[in-house]
């Protein structure tokens, strides 16, 4: 499957830089659109950054309209927040129009099928591996990539879809300091039967100081379960040696299923991340240039919907371009703040939340830590924060992708 170009309006030559969900999603927006697009990626392949992964409506939708193949491409789940005994604190309520269309509240899937089907739909021969940039400079004619073998190429837009540490965010905006959230984060999967495991089920519990998840999964047709564990850290301090071991005695204080699930996953399936993100930019385009994804809005995994806002970007990034003259300075302009003007307030709340929820989960001072779990078991504080206000972010977010 390959997306389908508008046929109205002039071509203009793109540059993505960065293979990953945003990169490849920018891409088929700005082929559907009807531009020339070539993807330049550093690695010799499209590198999965992480194993396990979830996808909410607004992202789903998006993938089709961009032409990628979402049939069975994760399991249906549903949401609850609970203590570690077991109350629910949250039941997470999407539409059930919305929940029939796209199955569920979100899938849970892992990240690599997610990149082949993402590069199956784009045509052959659009990703350049290998190359890597050194050097952007950019004027009203043309931005020009220059690459460690000495070589360049000229384009009339350049897609900065390069992650947190982004080239094309350093040379617009200049350098910033990342934000440390001093949290970690370890996750895994596994497709062996664990008792106590639901169908279509997403089950996110806290205890005092840590949050431990488990959620269903499919992938390439196989019924399984993800989970992860997440505490506070120093973030400076070295990984453990044994990561499965570290995550199992984080999960040991949690109930069935969650301690079985990462006894029954393998050493090598399981993963560690130290979160970070950077402060919400106000502007993301300048010149000829503009960002997408974690290069536009690094977000913690607490908001399980960084990869979906990337390929969100990517996808109403696409539809600004149409019938764009890109040769034109004032056009692109035009072009580029209509992309970027309604998605920074919804990606910076979804950024900004992210961090919260880390700061009052795992970093409430002790005497404040049973005060804050009476006002989550015994008041809608948390259902309203969690439970309600993104289901309708989420449906304002589908109400936007018209095509």
């Amino acid at each position: 499957m390959s997306p389908t170009p508008s046929p109205s309006g002039p071509r203009g030559r793109v540059a993505v830089l960065g293979a990953g969900p945003a990169g490849m999603a920018a891409a088929l927006g700005a082929l559907q659109a009807g531009h020339d697009v070539v993807v330049y990626e550093r690695y010799r392949e499209a590198r999965p950054a992480g194993n396990i992964l979830n996808l909410w409506p607004p992202p789903l939708k998006a993938l089709r309209s961009l032409g990628v193949d979402t049939d069975d491409l994760g399991a249906p789940t549903d949401s609850e927040f609970r203590n570690v005994h077991g109350r629910v604190r949250v039941r997470v309520k999407l539409d059930e129009d919305v929940k029939r269309e796209y199955g569920g509240g979100f899938i849970g899937l892992l990240r690599p099928e997610l990149y082949e089907r993402m590069l199956a739909a784009l045509p052959a021969g659009v990703i350049r591996f290998g190359s890597q940039v050194e050097r952007i400079t950019h004027d009203d004619r043309a931005v020009t990539l220059h690459f460690a073998d000495g070589s360049t190429a000229e384009h009339d837009l350049l897609v900065g879809a390069d992650g947190i540490d982004s080239l094309v965010r350093r040379t617009l905006w200049g350098d910033a300091p990342k934000r440390e959230h001093r949290l970690h984060i370890f996750g895994g999967f596994t497709f062996a039967e664990v008792p106590g495991t639901t169908p279509n089920t997403c089950l996110l519990s806290h205890s005092r100081t840590t949050q431990g998840s488990w959620t269903s999964i499919r992938n390439k047709g196989r019924d399984g379960h993800q989970w992860w564990v997440l505490t506070a850290t120093d973030p400076d301090a070295p990984a453990p040696a044994d990561l499965k071991a570290a995550a199992a005695a984080l999960a040991a204080e949690f109930p069935a299923p969650l301690p079985g699930l990462v006894a029954a996953t393998d050493p090598g399936s399981v993963q560690r991340w130290v979160l970070r993100d950077r402060p919400a930019l106000r502007q993301w385009s300048k010149g000829r240039a503009t960002l997408v994804g974690d290069a536009a809005h690094p977000t913690s995994p607490y908001a399980a919907y960084g990869a979906g806002m990337s390929i969100e970007d990517g996808y109403f990034l696409g539809r600004a371009l149409r019938g764009v003259d890109l040769t034109d300075p004032a056009a692109l302009a035009r072009a580029l703040q209509t992309y970027e003007d309604p998605r920074k307030p919804h990606t910076a709340r979804q950024v900004q939340q992210a961090y919260l929820l880390g700061k009052v989960f795992h970093h409430a001072p002790a005497p404040l830590r049973p005060v804050r779990d009476f006002l989550f078991d015994h008041t809608p504080f948390l259902q309203k924060v969690a439970g309600d206000s993104n289901p309708r972010e989420i449906s304002r977010q589908l109400a936007l992708m018209v095509d």
